[in-house]
């Protein structure tokens, strides 16, 4: 797979908005969708393995999960390992209970399902867990753990309708999360069946990437980036989310993975050295 500095460069614009935005920097106060960014990020990225390692016939889920672990444990580990003195001497007992259950509930995958049952992510009191943005990284471990195995089970099967399931996953995912925001509002913040839509909009992105006819176009990367910024400014607790608002800057960075060549402004931007 082809390195792309501007894929680097979006990390950056996913990781830098969420910091600001629970430093409770006002101008960011829709910093939270920097999450977003990074989940059709991911699906992106991970997609694009799967469908160069499966058609070159070299996949292995063995191989695939062990590079996971190995990407993501050690630093998991590390911020664990760093926390766990601070909140001994912090803490109080009932703060504490709180805070083991969350290092429990990481290492089974699932510190998203504990979050959404202890409430919403805007509250004061998420402010004290220090591992609350562990539930993004949930939310993605489930799809690591469970994508692979649908991509290898309909591509066996049905090759050629492999993007048309992929899409009808999109769909029916956002659907929940429309459904979601109305009726289950924190489940559907933090559950992955309204997060997956995010997500497969990366490997939608994947699939037509592959393609030979795909275009470089300046003005739809830059609408693009614009896309995935505004809301950074302009949304905040008070949006609905996910929902169609979430569209926004999801279809930005799926504007950006599309259409920004090597010789676009926006992959000039986003390779920049710092952001990289």
């Amino acid at each position: 797979m082809k390195y792309r500095p501007e894929i680097d460069g979006l990390r950056a614009l996913a990781v830098i908005p969420v910091i600001l935005f629970h430093a409770k920097i006002q101008l960011f106060e829709g910093g939270f969708i920097g999450v977003d960014i990074f989940f059709v990020i991911s699906g992106y990225l991970i997609t694009s393995i799967l469908i160069i390692e499966i058609q070159k016939g070299t996949f292995s889920l063995i191989d695939f999960y062990e590079r996971r672990i190995r990407r993501i444990l050690p630093a998991m580990f590390l911020v664990m390992f760093f926390c766990i003195p601070f909140a001994w001497i912090w803490m109080t007992p009932y703060q504490l209970k709180d805070f083991s259950q969350s290092i429990i509930a990481i290492n089974l995958l699932s510190s998203n399902i504990l979050f959404w049952l202890e409430g919403g992510y805007f509250g004061s009191a998420n402010e004290e867990k220090p591992l609350l943005h562990t539930w993004s990284l949930s939310v993605e471990e489930q799809y690591y753990l469970l994508f692979p195995l649908f991509l290898l089970f309909i591509w066996k099967r049905r090759e050629k309708s492999v993007f048309k399931y992929v899409v009808l996953i999109s769909i029916i995912s956002f659907l929940i999360s429309e459904w979601g925001w109305r009726n289950e509002s924190v489940a559907n913040f933090y559950l992955a069946p309204s997060r997956a839509w995010e997500i497969l909009t990366g490997s939608v992105c994947a699939f037509l990437y592959t393609k030979e006819n795909r275009k470089n176009s300046n003005i739809l990367s830059i609408v693009g980036l614009l896309m995935a910024t505004t809301p950074i400014f302009i949304f905040d607790e008070n949006t609905p989310f996910p929902s169609f608002y979430t569209i926004i800057p999801v279809l930005g960075v799926a504007l950006i993975i599309l259409f920004s060549g090597e010789d676009s402004y926006v992959t000039k931007i986003l390779s920049n050295k710092i952001l990289v």
